[in-house]
C-alpha cells in the first residue's frame, strides 16, 4: 500500500507565504526605519546643514580650530579681568589655602574670566573636556559664541589638523597671579589656555590682559612667538615666584656661583613668557624658571605647550614629563629651561627635589 501524505494546494502555500512574510515585516520595519532615519541625519544631502565647525565625523576636533577659539578665549577673558581691575570693583575674598599655608585670593575678575572663557571654548567645542581653575556655575550658564573666523596668522602657520574628540583636554586659568592682581602688580597677571591630547601639551595661549599681548604656539605647527637667542648656562637668572626665592637662592648659588641672579615674580604664565623673546618693556628676562612646590596644572599646561613648540622644556625636578590627565596637581615641583641643556640643568639642581616637599 503506497504511503500516505499530505498535499498542499498552490493557493495555500501562497497564503502562508504571505502570513510569514507580514510576520517578518512587523519585526524589523520599526528597525529598518531606525536606521533609515539615522543615516538620513548622519549625511545631509547637498545643500543642506553641515556637520558643526569644530567637530568631524566620527567625533574629531580640528586642533587648528581649537587654537583659533583659545586664542580668542583667552582674550575675552583677559578683557573681563582688565575690565574689573580698572574699575576697582575686585570683591576679594579667601577661597581657601595652598598647601603651604597661604590663602588664595578670589576676585570677580576670575570668576566673571572663567565664564567667559568656559562657555565659548564650550559652545564651539561641547564634545571636549574642560578643565578649569575655577568652579562653573550653572545659574551663571551664558551663550558665548564663536563665528567660526580663525585669524590670518593662524592660517598661515597651521596646517587642520583632526584628533579625536575623547582624546583632548582643554585647562584652563582664567587669570594667573590672582595674588598680585589683588595687589595691582598688573605686569604679572595673564590668562592661559592649554589643549592637551593624551594627555601631553600641543597648544598653549598665554595671553596678558592690560598690554594686549598674546603669545600662543603649537606643538608640530607653529607659532607666533620664539625663543630668546642666548642664555648664560653657567651663571643662569632664574626666575621663582615670589614666596619661594629664598628656598631657591641658596641652592641655586651654591651651584651655580654668587653671580647667579634670583628674579621674584608672580605668575606661572609670566615666568614663562620671561624665557622667551616677547616684545615686552616691562617683561623681565630669565633663563630657567624653577618651582619648588606643588602646583596645579592649570597654571601651567599653556607654558609647557609653548615651550615644547619651540624646543624647550618644562618637567618636573627630578626631570619627568608631566602628564595633563588625571588629578589636577604637580607634585613634583618644575623646572623650564629653552636652548639650554635640560638634563644638566637637573643633574645640577639634586637638592631642589628635597626642597619641594618642604
Amino acid at each position: 500500500m503506497a504511503p500516505m501524505g499530505i498535499r498542499l494546494s498552490p493557493l495555500g502555500m501562497a497564503v502562508f507565504c504571505l502570513l510569514g512574510l507580514g510576520v517578518l515585516y512587523h519585526l524589523y520595519s520599526g528597525f529598518l526605519a531606525g536606521r533609515f532615519a539615522f543615516f538620513m541625519l548622519s549625511e545631509p544631502a547637498a545643500g543642506g546643514p553641515e556637520a558643526p565647525h569644530g567637530s568631524a565625523p566620527g567625533g574629531a576636533v580640528d586642533l587648528r580650530e581649537l587654537l583659533a577659539v583659545s586664542v580668542l578665549a583667552a582674550v575675552r577673558g583677559g578683557e573681563e579681568v582688565k575690565r574689573v581691575r580698572e574699575g576697582n570693583v575686585l570683591n576679594a575674598k579667601a577661597k581657601g589655602k595652598t598647601r603651604e599655608g597661604a590663602e588664595e585670593q578670589l576676585t570677580t575678575g576670575d570668576l566673571l574670566s572663567n565664564r567667559r572663557m568656559f562657555y565659548l571654548l564650550k559652545g564651539a567645542f561641547p564634545a571636549v573636556q574642560i578643565n578649569s581653575e575655577e568652579r562653573v556655575d550653572t545659574a551663571d550658564q551664558e551663550t558665548v559664541s564663536w563665528d567660526h573666523s580663525i585669524p590670518e596668522d593662524i592660517k598661515q602657520k597651521i596646517q587642520p589638523k583632526e584628533v579625536p574628540a575623547e582624546s583632548v583636554t582643554v585647562w584652563i586659568d582664567p587669570l594667573d597671579a590672582t595674588q598680585e592682581y589683588t595687589e595691582d602688580l598688573r605686569q604679572y597677571v595673564t590668562t592661559m589656555v592649554c589643549v592637551a591630547v593624551n594627555g601631553k601639551p600641543v597648544i598653549g595661549v598665554i595671553h596678558k590682559p592690560f598690554s594686549s599681548y598674546t603669545a600662543w604656539a603649537m606643538v608640530d605647527g607653529g607659532s607666533n612667538v620664539k625663543a630668546r637667542s642666548s642664555y648664560n648656562e653657567k651663571t643662569p637668572r632664574i626666575i621663582v615666584s615670589r614666596s619661594h626665592a629664598g628656598k631657591v637662592e641658596q641652592v641655586a648659588r651654591q651651584t651655580f656661583g654668587n653671580k647667579t641672579v634670583i628674579i621674584p615674580a608672580g605668575g606661572a604664565g609670566y615666568k614663562v613668557l620671561a624665557l622667551l623673546d616677547v616684545p615686552e618693556k616691562n617683561q623681565e628676562e630669565a633663563d630657567v624658571y624653577i618651582h619648588v612646590t606643588y602646583i596645579k596644572k592649570w597654571d601651567i599646561c599653556a607654558g609647557n605647550a609653548v615651550l615644547r613648540a619651540l624646543g624647550g622644556h618644562m618637567t618636573t625636578l627630578t626631570g619627568e614629563e608631566i602628564s595633563y590627565t588625571g588629578s589636577d596637581g604637580n607634585e613634583g615641583g618644575l623646572i623650564a629651561s629653552i636652548n639650554m641643556n635640560h638634563k644638566a640643568l637637573i643633574e645640577k639642581l639634586p637638592d631642589l627635589e628635597k626642597t619641594s616637599h618642604k
